[in-house]
């Protein structure tokens, strides 16, 4: 009996085979094949820098495009429209009353008073006190509620967000209401002057445009409400509180002229430095009577001054307080 295979129980032991040298160098063609099909880079230990992202930057908007933003602002707010409009209604009102006395008067005064009122009084007619007085007052009003409405809403917060440079969103709004209120002056002093003339043609003394001393009144007129909207512009950054605002607003431009005189030299001058008596002052020039006179240019750097101070108040306050 032949004896077993010790690694072939019950078989004939038989020599190992071994693959052809064909098949290995298939083997190894085809493991190489599929290495290049499927080649897969090595992690390299080289220390690379990366540079960090950084998020591409907005560019700064443009003046232009706040002004347009604020011009929109303005006129979408009910309560702009509303003033504008009983700002127009009062200095109407308070023109054609002045007017309408006026004419009464001069139909009961002698030949001596009317040509004394022809010479002294026409031109103020065009455009009273009275009027200036409401044109003054509802522009400054006008002013603070170009300020108040986004601080009182706390719809200023979302614009600070969105355009964080706040001295530039302020002069964007300051040059708004500049440029609305100095439109709205030029067309109230122009129906203004209007609804004068329609009034004095009854008794024959209405005057054209070209008439001495009416161009400067008009011109007066359209400038006083820029300067007294800023004023309001510039109480309302300050306070932010409606009420006060509106208060400390009218003490400025009414109530303190009417507390000053001319009696020395230092109340004339206080006096002279108030925006209603600046535009007396251009407007119906100077009176023959005037104790401590002063010039047309005077007044319009008062104006000016006003305007100034106002602008730089409205506009650099937001930087020092909170929001």
């Amino acid at each position: 009996m032949l004896p077993l295979h010790p690694f072939r129980p019950g078989g004939p032991s038989r020599p190992p085979q071994h693959a052809p040298p064909e098949a290995a160098f298939l083997e190894r063609a085809a493991a190489e094949y599929l290495e290049g099909e499927t080649e897969v880079t090595a992690p390299t230990t080289t220390d690379t820098t990366v540079a960090p992202s950084v998020p591409p930057t907005e560019p700064k908007a443009r003046f232009s495009d706040l002004f347009a933003a604020e011009w929109i602002k303005l006129w979408s707010l009910r309560s702009t429209l509303w003033a504008f409009a009983a700002t127009a209604a009062l200095v109407l009102t308070s023109t054609s009353a002045n007017a309408r006395g006026d004419a009464r008067q001069y139909a009961q005064h002698s030949e001596e008073q009317r040509a004394l009122f022809r010479t002294l009084g026409l031109v103020p007619d065009s455009f009273p006190h009275g009027s200036a007085t409401m044109l003054m007052l509802g522009a400054g009003a006008i002013g603070a509620i170009t300020v108040l409405g986004e601080y009182t809403t706390g719809m200023i917060r979302t614009t600070f967000t969105a355009v964080p440079a706040r001295s530039a969103v302020m002069a964007a709004k300051a040059a708004v209401v500049t440029v609305a209120t100095m439109l709205f002056g030029a067309v109230a002093a122009l129906l203004s002057y209007g609804a004068a003339q329609a009034v004095l043609s009854g008794q024959g003394i209405a005057v054209g445009l070209g008439h001495t001393g009416i161009p400067r009144l008009l011109v007066a007129s359209a400038l006083l409400a820029p300067v007294s909207a800023l004023v309001g512009m510039a109480v309302a950054a300050l306070v932010r509180h409606s009420v006060i605002t509106i208060v400390v607003t009218t003490a400025l431009l009414f109530v303190l002229p009417t507390l000053l005189n001319d009696r020395s030299h230092l109340t004339a001058s206080l006096l002279h430095m108030t925006v209603l008596q600046a535009w007396s002052r251009i407007g119906d020039g100077q009176a023959a009577t005037e104790q401590w006179p002063w010039t047309a240019g005077g007044a319009g750097i008062v104006l000016a001054l006003w305007s100034l101070v106002a602008a730089t108040l409205t506009v650099f306050s937001t930087n020092h307080r909170d929001q």
